[in-house]
């Protein structure tokens, strides 16, 4: 009997840990500001030349 209750409080303690949320909340406005810093720094590269094409899967080196 003192096994069954070791077993259901287990049990009950993982069900109750498992509903456990973590809400994490980021500024707009700075996740705006670095994703188009991002974009930015993307399109220089793309202008420069800088981006190397992408491979293709069955090339071999």
């Amino acid at each position: 009997m003192k096994k069954l209750s070791m077993v259901a409080a287990v049990l009950l303690a993982s069900s109750v840990s498992a509903c456990v949320t973590i809400n994490i909340y980021f500024p707009a406005a700075a996740a705006e500001k670095a994703a188009d810093k991002i974009i930015d720094e993307v399109w220089q590269l793309q202008n420069q030349g800088g981006a190397p094409a992408p491979a293709k899967p069955n090339e071999q080196k």
